[in-house]
């Protein structure tokens, strides 16, 4: 399989002064495939620890940080020699391991100038862990529509996108929206889009989604506080139904009734900081930063993935291949948690509503401009609220998500929802 991150390490690793990276995000998006299969295929050989299995090397850093003790026990341990340029170290779940964040400063220091991968869950791994300026960051998401395309085979689709020929894009539409119905199932979990594009089963594919809801549910009972944990237990359960509302907002008298927010919102951060969860601020208007307008009591959550919600809402497979329904039994659900995942790893999506009823389902920030992106679960073309916002605050993209073709008007433009990728790639 293909992600597209890797081209983000091709250009860590050419880079002279590089430091160690640390590659962040939920548990199974696939951090250690990617580590592997990069140092396969980039170095002479791959130095691989993992601190989750390897429990004797826990206490590894406790002792000092002299990198050449480090090095050597971690080359008895592996049997491998690191040679710096032509080996890559990876230091996997290196949360377990007490000091072994702080370690990396001295990495970084060292005059061996070792390529070093550090990989770990959000779980333990809080900002305020790191050395200051010592290492850089890549946060892995599951796949995205893109990367699902790639792995069935289909990088001739997704080059007309990229391109943007639209013409020709119109031509496969029916492709194009098998393909995309088939992502509603399998979502963006590597292990579940490499079942898909080898079996073509989604009954296997359904089976291995839950297997990976029930590890993120044994995860609460190990890395949550005791205090708050069935109250994670309690947020987590209500994302389907706070998803399926016609207000998104999210509403904490939803989880329990009478529940307020201070009694839930520990719960609620801490899934986020899992990784687990995302949640997208309302703006009160659209003006740089748009993080300077954001409410911080005023959210939309959405999980990590469209195929784990699927599988988590107990969602026939049938239901979702038969567009009508799933549309309207779920007004769009699905298309915002698919239209979230594919901006989350190009932007810091957030969402704009008015006292009358008008919304913005999401608007992004490239660099110094402003993308208002309403977000059409059929062919609608009625964009009332797009317009009444474009007109009002003029921002410099206005576009309409839908099942329609491409389209271009004066304030707005229509792109298929199978064309996200264009806006990530593309923006203007």
């Amino acid at each position: 399989m293909k992600r597209l991150a890797y081209q983000y390490l091709i250009n860590w690793k050419t880079n002279p002064a590089k430091k160690p990276l640390v590659i962040r995000g939920a548990r199974q998006v696939g951090k250690t495939w990617l580590m592997k299969h990069f140092g396969k295929n980039e170095y002479d050989d791959t130095v691989y620890v993992n601190f989750e299995e390897s429990t004797h090397l826990r206490s590894l850093f406790q002792e000092n940080f002299n990198v050449e003790r480090i090095l050597t026990a971690l080359q008895v341990e592996t049997g491998k020699k690191i040679i710096p340029g032509k080996t890559l170290l990876i230091l996997d779940e290196i949360q377990e391991a007490p000091g072994g964040l702080t370690a990396l400063k001295y990495f970084n220091e060292s005059p061996l100038e070792l390529d070093v991968m550090v990989a770990g869950s959000y779980l333990g791994m809080s900002l305020g862990s790191f050395p200051v300026g010592k290492v850089e960051f890549l946060d892995l998401y599951p796949m995205n529509f893109a990367e699902f395309l790639m792995a069935l085979g289909d990088e001739n689709l997704l080059d007309l996108i990229l391109q943007e020929k639209w013409n020709l894009v119109k031509i496969f539409k029916d492709k194009y929206i098998e393909r995309l119905m088939h992502y509603y199932i399998t979502g963006g979990m590597p292990e579940v889009v490499k079942t898909y594009s080898e079996q073509k089963d989604f009954t296997r594919v359904r089976k291995i989604q839950k297997d990976i809801l029930l590890s993120y549910e044994l995860d609460f009972g190990k890395h949550a506080p005791v205090e708050i944990l069935p109250r994670i237990r309690m947020v987590w359960d209500a994302i389907p139904s706070q998803l399926a509302k016609e207000n998104k907002k999210f509403i904490f008298g939803h989880i329990k009734k009478g529940a307020r927010a201070k009694d839930f919102e520990k719960a609620l951060q801490w899934l986020v900081n899992s990784g687990l969860i995302h949640k997208v601020y309302r703006i009160s208007k659209p003006a740089l930063p748009l993080k300077s307008y954001a409410d911080a009591k005023a959210f939309k959550v959405f999980l990590n993935d469209t195929g784990l919600l699927g599988a988590m809402a107990g969602l026939d497979v049938k239901i979702i291949l038969e567009e009508s329904k799933i549309f309207t039994e779920f007004k769009g659900a699905f298309t915002e948690q698919y239209v979230m995942q594919q901006l989350k790893p190009c932007f810091t999506p957030y969402y704009w509503a008015s006292e009358n009823a008008s919304e913005i389902d999401f608007v992004v920030q490239s660099e110094n401009r402003v993308m208002a992106i309403e977000v059409k679960a059929k062919e609608n073309l009625k964009s009332k609220s797009l317009r009444f916002f474009c007109q009002k605050y003029h921002p410099d993209k206005c576009i309409r998500l839908s099942l329609s073709d491409y389209r271009k008007e004066d304030w707005m433009v229509n792109i298929p929802l199978y064309a996200v990728p264009s806006i990530c790639y593309n923006p203007y």
